[in-house]
C-alpha cells in the first residue's frame, strides 16, 4: 500500500509541476470542462485544490442560465443542497468537542416542546441519541419521499416551508424505517432536527450559528452562506435545472433547515474539506477519527455513510465524499491530500461526478 501511494506522489507531483511551468494541467482540466456540456447540462463549475497549495485552479464551461445565454464563471455560487450536511455534522462535533452536548444524549433534551410532541407520536426520543440522527441510522422516515413534499416544491409560485411543517410531514406520511441504530436510512428529517439543536444551543438562527462555530473568516471560507444573509452570495447564484426546469425561483425553504440551505461555489467547498482534513476545523484529532469511523450493519448499506459524509471510491482510490441534490459533489482523497468540487447545472447520475473520474485519470495518464 505504501509502495502505491508513493508511485501515486510522484505521478501527482510531476501534473503540479504542469500548473506551475506552462499551464498545461490547466488547459488539460479546462477541455475536460468543456466536454462535459452538453443538451442535458447546460454548465459546470468545477476546482481542484491540494493541501499543500501546488496545485489550485477553478474552471468553468457553459452557461449559467440557459435563457440568457449568460457565460458561466467559476466563482459562481449555487445551492449546495445535502452537502450542507457536512456542515451540520461538523458543527455538531464542534460542540461536542465544546461540552455543549453529548453525542449519546437523547435528541429529547434539546428539540422544542412543540417538535418533541410533533415527533413523539411516532418516534421514542428518548432513546434516539445525537450521533444515531448524524448518522442516518436514527430511523426517521425522510419527509422529502412524501408525494405531497415535491408536489408543493414544483407548484406554480412554489411554497414556503417551516421546519415545523416538514417534521409533520414526516409523521404524517410515513413510519419509522427501523429501531434507532438498528440500520442506515439517509434522511433528511434527521437533520433538520440536528439544525434545531443548533439553533437552541447557540440561540440563533443556523445561518448565523454555522459560520460562528465553523469560523468560516478563519478558514478563509468567503462566498459560503444560508440563502438571504449575503447579498453578494445570493446576487452570484446560478441557476439549477431538473429534467429540463430552471428551479432558481423555487423558495429556499425546501432546503433551508440543515438537510440542506447553503449556498456556496466550488472553491469554498474545498477549501472547507482541506481544512477539516488537515485539522484546522476540530480541536482534537481523535474529532475527525470520530466523524470517520466506520459503521456495520446486519444488512450492507447504499452507503459508507459516517457522520456527514460518506466513502467511495474514485478510480481506484479512497475518497470521502458528499454529493447534494442540484448537482453538487465534494471528494478529498487522503492519498494525494487533494480537495475537488463540482457543481453540474443539471443533476449527474450515480455515485460519482463523472468530472472527477475524468480529472483523476488526466493526472494519471499525464507523463
Amino acid at each position: 500500500m505504501k509502495k502505491i501511494a508513493s508511485v501515486l506522489l510522484i505521478i501527482f507531483i510531476g501534473f503540479s509541476g504542469l500548473f506551475a511551468q506552462d499551464n498545461s494541467g490547466k488547459k488539460i482540466l479546462q477541455s475536460l470542462l468543456e466536454a462535459q456540456v452538453n443538451q442535458e447540462n447546460p454548465g459546470i463549475l468545477f476546482h481542484v485544490q491540494s493541501g499543500n497549495g501546488e496545485i489550485k485552479w477553478g474552471g468553468s464551461a457553459g452557461v449559467a442560465e440557459i435563457e440568457s445565454g449568460t457565460k458561466l464563471i467559476p466563482d459562481q455560487t449555487f445551492r449546495i443542497a445535502s452537502v450542507t450536511k457536512t456542515f451540520i455534522a461538523a458543527s455538531i462535533l464542534r460542540l461536542w468537542e465544546d461540552s455543549k452536548l453529548k453525542l449519546e444524549d437523547p435528541i429529547a433534551f434539546y428539540l422544542s416542546a412543540q417538535h418533541a410532541k410533533i415527533l413523539g407520536e411516532d418516534y421514542d426520543l428518548e432513546n434516539i441519541s445525537i450521533i444515531q440522527v448524524l448518522r442516518h441510522n436514527a430511523g426517521f422516515y425522510d419527509h422529502t419521499y412524501a408525494p405531497s413534499f415535491f408536489e408543493k416544491v414544483f407548484q406554480p409560485g412554489g411554497y414556503e416551508w417551516t421546519r415545523t411543517e416538514q417534521l409533520e410531514l414526516c409523521v404524517d406520511s410515513g413510519s419509522p424505517v427501523g429501531l434507532p441504530g438498528e440500520k442506515f436510512s439517509y434522511s433528511d428529517t434527521g437533520y433538520i432536527i440536528l439544525g434545531e439543536i443548533i439553533e437552541n444551543l447557540q440561540g440563533k438562527p443556523l445561518g448565523l450559528a454555522i459560520p460562528e462555530i465553523l469560523d468560516f473568516e478563519k478558514l478563509g471560507i468567503e462566498k459560503t452562506a444560508f440563502e438571504g444573509l449575503n447579498q453578494e452570495v445570493d446576487q452570484g447564484r446560478i441557476h439549477q435545472y431538473f429534467n429540463g426546469q430552471d428551479t432558481y425561483s423555487f423558495h429556499p425553504s425546501m432546503d433551508y433547515f440543515g438537510g440542506g440551505g447553503l449556498l456556496s461555489t466550488t472553491e469554498d467547498l474545498c477549501i472547507f474539506f482541506l481544512a477539516l482534513f488537515n485539522g484546522k476545523v476540530f480541536k482534537n484529532p481523535s474529532t475527525l477519527e470520530k466523524m470517520l469511523q466506520k459503521i456495520t450493519y446486519p444488512e450492507p448499506p447504499m452507503l459508507d455513510y459516517r457522520i456527514g459524509i460518506y466513502l467511495l471510491e474514485v478510480n481506484g482510490l479512497e475518497a470521502y465524499s458528499h454529493a447534494g441534490f442540484w448537482g453538487t459533489q465534494v471528494i478529498y482523497l487522503p492519498e494525494l491530500d487533494l480537495a475537488m468540487a463540482t457543481n453540474y447545472s443539471q443533476i449527474w447520475k450515480g455515485k460519482v461526478s463523472p468530472i472527477f473520474g475524468e480529472a483523476l485519470k488526466a493526472i494519471m495518464e499525464k507523463p
